[in-house]
């Protein structure tokens, strides 16, 4: 893959593009302020970026509304928010055109290079991964959605689960359910939400993106 890292600190941004280069992706760019992360994020497309939320100049929420303003700019460019904080109006935003190619990790929750290099390999591919902990802060603030009062508490979980990337295979492991009985879940979970299949939408990114957003 072809990454963007947009990263202030120079020890995490150089320890992120040794990581990157050794599981052989190629990091074509970093930035490290907000204005020069929209520079190189427009002028190199990127496979995907890992972008910061605080940055410089004003170490508030550069980086994020640099995130934004590319994806505005460039729909559906892929980006995986690596912060210390969970901005729920931007990231709400991030999540609000439908597109897919988003995540959004705290950098405390980040314990693994696998899983690190995996979320940002389904982001690429138009998934989602989203860190528990950004859900839970998303789902507290949102407004009500009769379409998922409809769930029931199994798929819920099922659907909390899909919001972090994991396939149907990795859900059931962690819910100690069949691979089988997950897809009925899971086809069940698209019915209530009335998301149909198309042949062009991923069913998946349309449910997570209904459950975070709670719209």
């Amino acid at each position: 893959m072809r990454i963007v890292v947009a990263e202030d600190l120079y020890l995490l941004r150089d320890g992120m593009v040794r990581l990157l280069e050794a599981y052989g992706h190629q990091v074509v760019a970093t930035a490290t302020t907000g204005p020069e992360t929209l520079d190189v994020l427009l002028t190199q497309r990127p496979d995907v970026a890992v972008v910061d939320v605080r940055m410089p100049p004003t170490q508030s929420d550069e980086g994020l509304r640099a995130a934004l303003d590319a994806r505005r700019r460039l729909p559906g460019l892929p980006i995986l928010i690596l912060s210390q904080h969970v901005e729920q109006l931007y990231a709400r935003e991030l999540l609000a055109d439908g597109t897919g190619g988003i995540g959004y990790f705290l950098k405390e929750s980040v314990f693994d290079a696998d899983q690190f290099v995996d979320a940002l390999e389904r982001v690429a591919g138009g998934g989602t991964a989203m860190d528990p902990a950004v859900i839970a802060k998303l789902l507290s603030s949102g407004s009500s959605n009769r379409r998922l009062e409809r769930l029931t508490e199994r798929e819920h979980d099922v659907l909390g689960l899909m919001a972090e990337g994991l396939s149907n295979q990795a859900i059931g492991q962690r819910l100690f359910l069949s691979e089988s009985a997950i897809s009925k879940h899971t086809t069940s979970i698209f019915g209530k939400l009335g998301i149909t299949d198309d042949g062009n939408n991923n069913r998946r990114v349309l449910a997570v993106l209904t459950y975070l957003n709670n719209a």
